[in-house]
């Protein structure tokens, strides 16, 4: 079995285990009803439009905010 040939200090290992897990940007795109940018694969807040589709009525109050 496998033993290591000398010990590993803390914060090697914390450096080590903390490059892992960095986060990447979320991915945007545009909107194809809107063209306005929103996160992908969710339903864009602006106009409510999801994969060509109405899913949520926006509000006219939200879609004069928006413009």
């Amino acid at each position: 079995m496998a033993v290591p040939k000398s010990k590993v200090s803390k914060q090697r290992k914390h450096l080590r285990r903390a490059s892992n897990y960095t986060l990447g940007a979320p991915s945007i795109v545009a909107c194809p009803q809107c063209r306005k940018m929103h996160l992908s694969h969710r339903v864009c807040k602006f106009c409510g439009y999801y994969a060509g589709k109405q899913v949520v009525t926006v509000s006219d109050e939200k879609k004069k905010a928006a413009n």
